[in-house]
């Protein structure tokens, strides 16, 4: 087990940190910040960038809808299925199912 008096000795007896070590050091860290906000602001300003593009190309299409009622009498209680196009939707696996009211 350590000896907890012996440490706390060691501790007092700290050698201090020159001046210029710790202003080289300030110094340093000082040019690191800058540097980290500049590259926060870029960022930012990408970002910005980059929803801008996204409205601009989004803006570029126009949203078309379109509604169609079809009206076909069936004999007796069946239902009536349509295959093939559908005012200009083609065909696909599945078939539109027109159920009669």
């Amino acid at each position: 087990m350590p000896d907890c008096n012996a440490c706390k000795e060691a501790r007092q007896h700290v050698e201090p940190v020159p001046y210029i070590v710790h202003e080289a050091a300030m110094a340093r860290l000082e040019r690191t910040i800058k540097r980290l906000w500049i590259l926060l602001l870029v960022v930012i300003a990408l970002f910005v960038l980059s929803n801008v593009a996204w409205l601009i190309y989004e803006s570029q299409f126009e949203i078309v809808e379109s509604t169609s009622t079809i009206e076909q009498d069936t004999s007796g209680s069946g239902n009536n299925y349509v295959v093939g196009e559908i005012n200009g939707i083609p065909e696909s696996d599945d078939y539109y199912e027109i159920t009669s009211p």
